[in-house]
């Protein structure tokens, strides 16, 4: 861990967990939101499932249409 990470608790956690969901929901994969907040894939993924947000499959666009590589 680096002197720019910390463990999150409390009203930190549950804010950044909110702005992950809205940012997800909107179309932000995990791996961008990961990179862009300087923090794992799991911990990304921990905070959107705590946050209940529904998870798109592998590979899908946020509507749900096709997958992202078409």
């Amino acid at each position: 861990m680096t002197n720019t990470q910390r463990h999150m608790r409390g009203a930190d956690r549950a804010t950044l967990a909110t702005n992950l969901k809205t940012a997800y929901q909107t179309g932000s994969s995990v791996r961008d939101l990961a990179h862009q907040h300087r923090r794992s894939y799991g911990f990304i993924h921990k905070l959107l499932t705590e946050a209940d947000t529904p998870m798109r499959r592998r590979g899908m666009r946020p509507n749900n249409t096709a997958p992202a590589d078409q």
